[in-house]
């Protein structure tokens, strides 16, 4: 099926230098920008990322810093990327997660403006799993090779969704994924303190996860000392919190999402 598009959208991965947006930069982008009318246009470049490469990304994408030393900055390179970002919503394959967040970083490293507020963002990877079954009857179907009777049952429910652990411990037991980093890792395994981990996930307020919006959809520091305290309370409490983190080593947009809430304590709109 065609897409059906408003305006252009740019199709877009990254190879990096390794997982953390603060620290890490991107070796090579690659944009697939998709106009109105079907026509394609893309464009590849490789990037010096201006520091080493790790040894473990580099297993992953086969770049090493010799391929790179040449090639120019991000910071030189935005402007023509920037222009092929133009007027385009954003696609990927988990971008959400990893790669807008990198791709963000990089241009606010380099004073380029992008937002990424005002563009429709479609992580195809996150489509993909809400398509496949991911309700209790379909998980049930795929490990227990069986229809769960009663669904929806309080009492089925819970009895089924305990059969379905124990069957997806059986079926992944000493098999390792690719996480959404392309990092090959450890699987789900029968420990319960891991499992914990392995299956967390929060609605994050900024790109990186150090902020959470809690169930009444207000900001929640998910790190330090405040970790589980709404960001404007602390604010309020201790207003030097919000300094020590514009002087400390997070990353811009988190940067930009307290000052934003900072701006909105005092009936202002923050313009990035």
């Amino acid at each position: 099926m065609e897409l059906n598009l408003r305006r252009p959208i740019a199709f877009f991965d990254l190879e990096t230098t390794g997982l953390n947006p603060t620290h890490d930069r991107i070796v090579e982008i690659s944009i697939l920008r998709v106009n109105t009318n079907g026509e394609e246009e893309q464009k590849t470049w490789l990037v010096n990322p201006t520091i080493p490469i790790s040894p473990e990304a580099s297993a992953v994408h086969g770049y090493t810093n010799e391929m790179v030393a040449d090639k120019p900055t991000f910071k030189q390179l935005a402007p023509e990327i920037a222009r092929m970002f133009g007027n385009c919503d954003l696609a990927g394959y988990n971008i959400l997660k990893f790669d807008l967040p990198m791709l963000v970083e990089e241009f606010l490293r380099a004073g380029c403006q992008f937002d990424p507020k005002d563009r429709d963002l479609i992580d195809v990877m996150n489509i993909f799993m809400k398509m496949e079954p991911r309700t209790l009857k379909g998980a049930y179907r795929f490990f227990c090779h069986a229809e769960l009777e009663g669904a929806h049952g309080a009492g089925a429910d819970t009895k089924a969704t305990y059969e379905v652990l124990k069957a997806m411990l059986d079926k992944y037991e000493g098999v390792d994924y690719e996480d959404s980093k392309g990092v090959k890792t450890q699987g789900p395994v029968n420990d319960m303190k891991e499992l914990s981990q392995f299956s967390a996930h929060h609605q994050n307020a900024d790109l990186s996860g150090q902020i959470i919006y809690d169930a009444q959809g207000k900001e929640v520091f998910q790190f330090g000392k405040h970790k589980g305290k709404r960001v404007e309370d602390v604010f309020r409490i201790e207003p030097s919190y919000y300094s020590w983190m514009m002087n400390s080593d997070f990353p811009l947009y988190t940067k930009n999402v307290i000052t934003a809430i900072k701006l909105r304590m005092g009936g202002k709109t923050a313009h990035f």
